[in-house]
């Protein structure tokens, strides 16, 4: 088991990177689509839908106003909670182990996800993570007060100092453009991973991108250093 790690904290997107909701999220996407009138994705136009926060996603990829949006998120975050936050949910394979193991080593996580805070809690409570993470962190129930990616990962850096987490050397784990943007306007260096839900040209910009869950373990736990890292 390895003791140390190049980075004080990680912070982690949930989903495409640690979760993949793309079963439910197009079912639920589906039915609320179609009950404002409007032609649902296919699932290969998912990657469009997921990573964004729905808010935005109802404005840009179907055309809705802010009001409009607002009120289809509402109803499809109804259908959610009918639906069960975790109901056709699956880990990644070895992310579990992983985000177990960096805690075992003692290195502090928490989570950074545009979905709401309250299905994140639900979904690392399903899958038995919630002790693993010193912060579990995503949006606010609006998907407005607290939804961009870089306002997400102030509050888990906040909350992690809040918990007397050295926050000097964090890395954010995510599989989207918004990862990566968001994380810069913190100065907080980001490993892409590809089997989230991405266009190749997304990891633009991350200081490493990753294939596989032994690349990224090699990069969390007992990696290269983080000066070597950011220097890429």
């Amino acid at each position: 088991m390895p003791s140390r790690s190049p980075w004080t904290c990680i912070l982690w997107d949930v989903d495409g990177t640690i979760v993949d909701a793309s079963d439910g999220i197009l079912r639920r996407l589906t039915v609320a689509l179609e009950h404002f009138g409007k032609r649902p994705p296919t699932r290969a136009e998912l990657v469009h839908w997921i990573g964004p926060p729905m808010f935005e996603s109802f404005q840009v990829n179907v055309g809705m106003t802010p009001e409009q949006a607002a009120e289809a998120v509402r109803f499809y975050r109804g259908l959610n909670k009918i639906d069960g936050y975790a109901t056709g949910a699956k880990l990644f394979p070895g992310v579990g182990e992983l985000i177990r193991d960096a805690a075992a080593a003692g290195i502090p996580q928490a989570t950074a996800s545009s979905k709401p805070e309250v299905q994140v809690v639900a979904l690392m409570e399903h899958f038995d993570l919630t002790t693993s993470f010193t912060a579990i962190v995503g949006a606010s129930p609006d998907e407005k007060t607290l939804s961009s990616k870089s306002d997400v990962i102030a509050e888990a850096l906040r909350r992690l100092q809040a918990a007397g987490v050295d926050t000097s050397r964090p890395v954010l784990v995510g599989d989207r453009h918004h990862d990566v943007e968001g994380a810069a306007e913190h100065g907080v260096p980001v490993i892409f991973v590809r089997w989230g839900f991405s266009w190749p040209h997304e990891s633009e910009g991350a200081q490493a991108v990753v294939e596989d869950m032994d690349q990224l373990r090699a990069l969390l736990l007992f990696g290269e250093p983080a000066e070597a890292l950011e220097g890429r």
